[in-house]
């Protein structure tokens, strides 16, 4: 299976705590829900074409229970048949029980346990926010795809998805589009290490 890392984020790159002020107000953070106002059918539909490609879930323990608490209830919503009914994973090294089925609790030399997974056949694995999973797995190399969902907003505080001293990654661009909300979507490939040259006039 190919690796898929879906995020949203501000344009100052911040993506805690996008779908309301309560969703994660860790380390103080008191501005949440920065993503909701700029929802509309365009992102939608695109969002559900993403789910149709998934074979699999993977998650950060945070993020694993937001979703268990709240999608076994949305049962009228178009994506919970994906969402409740597909294989999930979640790296936890605190989780002793996950009762949103089907779901495997991952602990120990996570990296490795996801290395594995990408080897079943399948078509993608798919990361939904788990910001701290996504940025280790990138630092690891195991991340094919970056589908990144960039806000119109600045929030000025909050964790990144890139950290300053986070583990540097090439990408390459290989589409992107607006929608009427003023979303700007970018999918990105991981390359490897970035590349580096100078700029001047004997460059």
């Amino acid at each position: 299976m190919k690796l898929v890392v879906q995020e949203f984020l501000t344009l100052d790159g911040v993506s805690q705590g996008p779908g309301s002020p309560d969703e994660d107000t860790s380390d103080g953070f008191t501005r949440g829900g920065w993503f909701v106002p700029h929802l509309d059918e365009e992102f939608d539909r695109l969002a559900g074409t993403w789910l149709g490609e998934a074979d699999a879930f993977l998650f950060g323990r945070r993020t694993y229970q937001n979703f268990a608490r709240d999608w076994p209830k949305m049962t009228d919503h178009p994506y919970a048949r994906i969402l409740n009914g597909l294989p999930k994973y979640v790296a936890s090294h605190s989780l002793t029980k996950a009762e949103w089925n089907p779901t495997t609790i991952l602990s120990g030399d996570i990296p490795a346990q996801v290395a594995e997974l990408k080897r079943q056949p399948g078509r993608e694995l798919q990361i939904h926010g788990s910001a701290r999973l996504a940025q280790s797995l990138l630092a690891a190399g195991l991340i094919d795809t970056l589908r990144l969902v960039i806000a119109p907003v600045v929030v000025g505080q909050g964790r990144r998805l890139f950290p300053d001293g986070g583990a540097p990654a090439g990408l390459r661009l290989v589409s992107h589009q607006t929608t009427p909300g003023g979303l700007s979507v970018h999918t990105f490939e991981w390359t490897g290490l970035p590349e580096y040259g100078t700029y001047g006039a004997d460059a």
